[in-house]
């Protein structure tokens, strides 16, 4: 099978490991830099090019779409659906995991658990956002954040308020959750593939903060999740429809509750910390499933 993985940075850890197992399963695969990807828009015949040449021959298309170039990244992935080759996880998913608040209203929908969380646009609501969540301390999130960047706890009502309408008269668009304190400093990470589980840990913040980043210095380790877990992380990856997903939860005094849906996981920190296989699942999940011209959305949406 000849496999594209659209990504802009080869030497990623999380790169590397899937161009390894997909060449161990004997494919090609080749890694486009997104953004040298161009389009050829016209009725029946759409294109993709690279560097002036026609992207022809591949079968499937792995996106691991960087944060900052979502909105392109999301057309180049629309362009390979409209040509018919088959995405790991597609653009429309994408899509509705990267939005922080449409993805929350789609898991609300579904009666997934979740943190209580307030929006709103005027400055003037901050006292009423902030008793939705049930007052300080809460979490303050920039919806465009992502690895811990741009989330604030606030420990008291004042700061709260101070962070609240910052960021709102700087016209940034924010959420606000309540804090779950008996999760301390901990979250869990689940990988979903195929609509199953396939690994999962524990992430805990590095000292003196409360964010479980890996990459701001937290540590990882293995867990046992349970069975409501396990069903609230699939059923999570279902109702963004992405094959291939990192979960976040929180285990909260009334069960597991969704931080965020991740359609591009790091591979790094739950391959070492539970020693399996992951990128080699994914190709294994994409060599059953690939179908040319499967594509549900077939780039609308």
């Amino acid at each position: 099978m000849k496999i594209a993985m659209l990504a802009r940075n080869p030497d990623l850890y999380s790169h590397r490991r899937l161009v390894e197992a997909a060449e161990q399963r004997g494919h090609e695969i080749d890694i486009l830099n997104t953004l040298r990807v161009s389009m050829n828009i016209t009725s029946h015949r759409p294109r993709a090019l690279y560097n002036g040449q026609a992207l022809t021959g591949y079968e499937a298309v792995i996106p691991r779409i960087g944060a900052s170039i979502t909105q392109y990244g999301l057309a180049v992935l629309r362009q390979f659906e409209m040509m018919g080759v088959w995405c790991l996880n597609e653009s429309v998913a994408i899509g509705r995991s990267r939005d922080k608040l449409r993805s929350l209203q789609i898991l609300s929908r579904r009666g997934l658990g979740l943190p209580v969380t307030a929006f709103a646009h005027d400055p003037k609501q901050t006292e009423e956002v902030l008793k939705i969540v049930g007052g300080a301390p809460c979490v303050i999130k920039l919806l465009e954040g992502t690895q811990g960047i741009g989330v604030v706890l606030a420990e008291t009502e004042k700061s709260a308020k101070s962070v609240i309408e910052a960021f709102r008269g700087a016209n940034v668009n924010i959420l606000v959750q309540e804090f779950i304190k008996e999760a301390g400093s901990s979250d869990i990470r689940v990988l979903v593939v195929g609509g199953k589980v396939i690994a999962s840990m524990m992430r805990t913040g590095a000292e003196d903060d409360f964010r479980s980043n890996l990459h701001r210095g937290g540590s990882a380790k293995p867990i046992r999740i349970t069975p409501e877990e396990r069903s609230t992380a699939v059923r999570a990856a279902k109702a963004m429809g992405l094959n291939v997903c990192g979960v976040d939860m929180l285990r909260s005094n009334h069960g597991p509750v969704i931080m965020e849906v991740n359609s591009s996981p790091g591979l790094e920190g739950i391959e070492n910390a539970t020693g399996k296989d992951v990128a080699g699942t994914i190709i294994d999940f994409i060599d059953k499933n690939q179908t040319p011209g499967k594509t549900r959305t077939r780039g609308s949406g």
